[in-house]
């Protein structure tokens, strides 16, 4: 039996909702042509799913969607965010994911002007794609680009070339999408201070309104970490990835594009509305294979693998596999570790005293500003970001 309460999100009115706060939707596609040596990610190749399609994933998802209608019943929110993210989401048919967009707009009302964003691969695209999704109402394109170097990209296992990412990008201005984003890696095994220059100056060659750019983590178990305890490929080095982050700060600040997140810049007014939801404390639902939902004090996470995701929802069983609620230190913690990463800030008066007392020493070491009242970090501070949350929470 479901358990009672905030996150038995299968029962219709069972959930406890908080009105003041934005309501967002993500959408976990799960299909990847081919898994990166990096990525350990609740992807699938198709391969590893005989016998099941993308149509069957995204008959299941509709049945997700209208589950979670029924479950926000009366909850009276617009979203002001959908994300399609994988995954790569292009490996369904244009049809496809416009039929998933659509039976969202059926299921929910959207605040007009709503930000809508689909994740693509750049092998994945071409004109008409592009053409075809902006007419399906997608706004927002998340590209994964990861680098501008051949070698690098090699590296990384990816499939597409760089001049593809920037052509991409540029298709997809002339199709109307008028906030193009670009995903940037850094810290691959082997990578020069060099080559990660040329990363940025090819990205933004191609104009884009929004780019992330994230440190490589190598995670145990993937094809990379195999690869670097073989010694076929070198260690990371932390010092050089400090290097690479400040070079990304300067030139894509220079480029007129502002840190609004430690791991992201956007132009002014192209901020990521999905991802400053998560980062703001949002509520958000998470359909798909895996994926999260943050209701209030309630989280819960879907069971991950597609066949038996989508086996439950076809029975008319949630696919929730499990779930928790938060007390209120958890959550005050989770604020601060969140709040903390953004260009805002954190109000000093959110903290306790004892919270309060390194923020004297951090402001010395050069790692946090408090003027006006909130701690920032400064560039410096965003490299030890997580230390700096530590040693604030004690």
């Amino acid at each position: 039996m479901p358990p009672a309460g905030p996150a038995a999100a299968a029962e219709p009115g069972a959930l406890v909702t908080t009105p003041g706060r934005t309501l967002s939707c993500y959408v976990h596609v799960p299909f990847c042509a081919a898994r990166c040596g990096y990525c350990d990610f609740n992807t699938y190749t198709p391969a590893q799913l005989p016998g099941m399609s993308t149509g069957d994933y995204a008959r299941a998802a509709r049945r997700e969607i209208d589950l979670a209608a029924r479950a926000l019943a009366g909850d009276g929110r617009a979203l002001t965010s959908v994300f399609l993210g994988g995954g790569t989401p292009t490996m369904a048919t244009d049809d496809e994911l416009a039929g998933l967009l659509e039976h969202l707009h059926r299921s929910f009302a959207l605040v007009p002007g709503a930000e809508i964003t689909i994740e693509a691969n750049p092998e994945t695209l071409d004109e008409r794609r592009l053409a075809n999704l902006r007419a399906a109402g997608f706004n927002r394109l998340s590209l994964g680009m990861q680098s501008g170097d051949e070698r690098v990209l090699a590296t990384l296992e990816r499939r597409h070339r760089p001049g593809r990412a920037v052509q991409a990008a540029r298709w997809a201005h002339r199709a109307g999408f008028d906030n193009v984003s670009l995903d940037l890696i850094y810290g691959a095994p082997g990578e020069t201070l060099d080559q990660w220059r040329v990363s940025l100056e090819t990205a933004l060659g191609a104009e884009p309104e929004h780019v992330s750019a994230y440190g490589l983590i190598v995670e145990p178990g993937t094809a990379m970490a195999r690869r670097i305890a073989r010694s076929e490929l070198p260690e990371p080095d932390e010092d050089l990835e400090a290097d690479e982050y400040l070079l990304a700060e300067e030139l894509l600040g220079s480029a007129g594009l502002s840190n609004y997140e430690i791991s992201n810049w956007a132009r002014p007014g192209r901020e990521a509305v999905h991802n400053l939801a998560y980062w703001r404390g949002g509520d958000w639902w998470g359909i798909g294979p895996g994926a999260h939902s943050h209701l209030g004090s309630a989280r819960w996470w879907n069971v991950k693998h597609p066949r038996r995701y989508a086996t439950m929802l076809a029975a008319g069983a949630s696919p929730r596999a499990g779930h928790e609620i938060l007390d209120a230190r958890t959550r005050h913690e989770e604020t601060v570790m969140l709040r903390l990463r953004l260009r805002e800030g954190l109000d000093v008066a959110e903290l306790s005293g004892p919270e309060r007392s390194p923020l004297p020493g951090l402001v010395e070491r050069g790692l946090v500003t408090t003027a006006g009242g909130e701690v920032r970090l400064t560039p410096a501070g965003r490299l030890l970001g997580d230390a700096v949350t530590l040693e604030i929470l004690g």
